[in-house]
């Protein structure tokens, strides 16, 4: 086991991981920006570096700062979290290069698996379920992008090769705007993720997005840790998550879960990764893979009793799974909603100072978030300040605990989504189960404020 470890990263997640090197009893070092040096998570450290000033290009994405860093405190080993380098294969080839392990998966791993291309390609040869569409990059010829079009079936739907986060998307539903969707979508991936490469694929109209956790070690050991349900989405970013799915019959999971432990196994996969799909109508169509812990990690590590976070730190140390596939077992429901600092409706961020914060708490309840009272929001990174994780019996009461926890919550002095929640814990339909990725958005079309 590593004795230490540096957590390239801020908020919710360094705290969390620092905690998980607590248990381990390894060191952990904090990184911050200048904006975070009050961060409970840098207060708590046994050591702390700043690595730069507020913007992100300066500190958390400034590659030989963190490097740097892991250098002067003699960290072994470097811990991404999510976001920022995370899943940037060229930061973990120059982590391993310089003598430090790479918590997550190999640079290779990561390069197929972040072009969308490359990563659907290498699913289908796993035999991964993908969406119909182009077998690879579009062409620059109109004639044979029409061609594809027609062969698919509209609606269609453009997508950056190097995407993510919901952007470099694009639906098509008639021929006549086809070929300028294409060219638009090719300039925006090519400023946005420096790759112009696009690809198409059938736009799923009512579909659920499901989510299948998996973890493997250095030594062909993998498993998958259930399903979790991320439908309830706002431009393509998730709000509300929880597992299992509704209404998706287990042996449907467990042989699509089969598949994705075989495609790690296959592509030479280590850490913690996460397989999206698609589901509509019984079938799942694979459209991405995580290279990296989720946002949404409590979810599972709930209804399985996993610690995604310590195993992710001792695969990486080379120890094999402490488990297989065997000793999971589904127990419960989880439900988890993101609380962000912005306008509940409006979305608008809302940073600043937090005046009041009451975390709630009672059976089943679980709340990873880094601030406090007197906490200030800076307005320089994402809107999220915290996670509530509910777990209970069965679905309905996780339904009853999670309404009684954001009714106990309090936040003052910025702007929330909880009222939005609150609302959505109620709404019949959500509670019925099996909305699709669609229904938000919909929802908050009938409800403005």
């Amino acid at each position: 086991m590593f004795k230490k470890i540096l957590v390239a990263n801020r908020g919710e997640i360094a705290l969390r991981i620092q905690r998980a090197c607590r248990e381990l009893g390894v060191k952990a070092v904090m990184v911050y920006s200048e904006a975070d040096r009050e961060a409970k998570y840098v207060k708590l450290a046994e050591e702390a570096v700043c690595i730069g000033p507020a913007p992100s290009g300066q500190s958390y994405l400034n590659m030989p700062a963190i490097i740097s860093a892991a250098e002067v405190t003699d960290a072994e080993a470097i811990h991404p979290g999510y976001g920022f380098l995370s899943e940037n294969a060229d930061f973990a080839e120059r982590v391993e290069k310089s003598g430090f392990q790479f918590i997550g998966p190999t640079p290779e791993s990561i390069r197929i698996m972040g072009d969308k291309v490359s990563a659907k390609q290498a699913m289908i040869k796993a035999g991964v379920p993908c969406v119909p569409g182009s077998e690879g990059e579009l062409p620059d010829d109109p004639v044979v992008i029409r061609r594809i079009a027609k062969a698919v079936g509209y609606p269609v739907i453009i997508k950056a090769a190097g995407g993510g986060g919901g952007r470099g998307m694009r639906v098509v539903h008639t021929e006549a705007a086809l070929i300028n969707a294409v060219q638009m979508t090719k300039a925006e991936a090519g400023a946005a993720f420096n790759n112009p490469a696009v690809y198409m694929e059938k736009f799923l109209q009512n579909p659920r997005h499901i989510e299948i956790q998996i973890l493997a070690d250095k030594h062909r050991n993998a498993v998958y840790l259930g399903e979790r349900d991320c439908s309830m989405q706002r431009r393509h970013q998730k709000v509300i998550e929880e597992g299992p799915a509704p209404g998706i019959p287990r042996k449907l999971i467990d042989k699509i879960g089969e598949r994705c432990v075989l495609a790690v196994k296959k592509i030479g996969y280590r850490g913690a990764g996460t397989f999206e799909f698609l589901y509509e109508n019984g079938e799942f169509y694979f459209i991405e893979m995580n290279t990296r812990v989720q946002v949404e990690h409590p979810v599972t590590e709930l209804i399985t009793g996993v610690d995604i976070v310590k195993t992710q730190i001792m695969v990486a140390a080379g120890e094999k799974l402490p488990f297989a596939q065997r000793d999971i077992a589904i127990r419960g429901h989880a439900i988890e909603c993101r609380i962000n600092a912005e306008d509940p409706y409006k979305f608008v961020p809302s940073p600043g100072r937090i005046t009041m914060w009451h975390a709630p708490g009672g059976p089943g309840v679980r709340v990873d978030s880094h601030v406090y009272t007197n906490y200030f929001v800076p307005p320089n990174y994402d809107s999220m300040v915290g996670k509530i994780i509910v777990h209970g019996d069965t679905r309905e009461q996780a339904l009853a605990r999670m309404r009684t926890a954001l009714l106990e919550t309090v936040i003052e002095g910025i702007n929330t989504n909880i009222p939005l929640h609150r609302e959505l814990l109620v709404d019949a339909k959500f509670m019925a189960g099996g909305t699709n990725i669609h229904y938000l958005e919909e929802w908050l079309s009938h409800h403005k404020r």
